[in-house]
């Protein structure tokens, strides 16, 4: 079942990689009581992603937090990809990089997409959504291959 308007935002451990370390982050302690946008991405590196959707919420982080969000990236990768790419992106604290190594969140959402005709396994869909205090307030995912809806642009004009 997908995760709809007015849903709570499931609770899921996952892993991810910091200045300490591999850590244990929740999706409690990433959107209960706080205001956030999630989007999605079919992979780290991978065209799109990398040269349009994460450039875009770096480049606009600032207009999301001024208006009190803020910004997390999910991936069907490792931590250690995310931490690449991020490092690579120039990320810095502007947006939490949040891997989903196991597809475990992705599979929880409802959002997976079969990418083995491109040699990508399992990944998420490419989506956008607007959390407030743990309930899904906007979800916004793309048709295959378009890049629109979940765009830093998009989730700007609907905030």
């Amino acid at each position: 079942m997908t995760i709809k308007v007015g849903d709570t935002f499931p609770s899921v451990t996952l892993k991810h990689l910091t200045s300490n370390g591999m850590q244990e982050i929740s999706t409690d302690d990433l959107f209960k009581g706080k205001k956030a946008v999630l989007f999605a991405v079919p992979g780290a590196f991978t065209p799109t992603c990398s040269a349009k959707h994460l450039p875009g919420f770096v480049n606009r982080a600032d207009e999301f937090k001024a208006k009190g969000y803020e910004i997390v990236c999910m991936a069907v990768n490792d931590p250690f990809v995310m931490d690449a790419w991020a490092k690579s992106s120039d990320v810095g604290d502007k947006i939490t990089m949040l891997p989903d190594g196991n597809g475990t969140l992705t599979k929880a959402l409802g959002l997976e997409m079969d990418g083995t005709g491109y040699s990508l396994g399992h990944r998420s869909k490419r989506f956008a959504m607007v959390i407030e205090d743990g309930i899904v307030k906007s979800v916004n995912v793309e048709e295959p291959g378009a890049f629109a809806v979940s765009s830093a642009d998009a989730v700007l004009d609907s905030i």
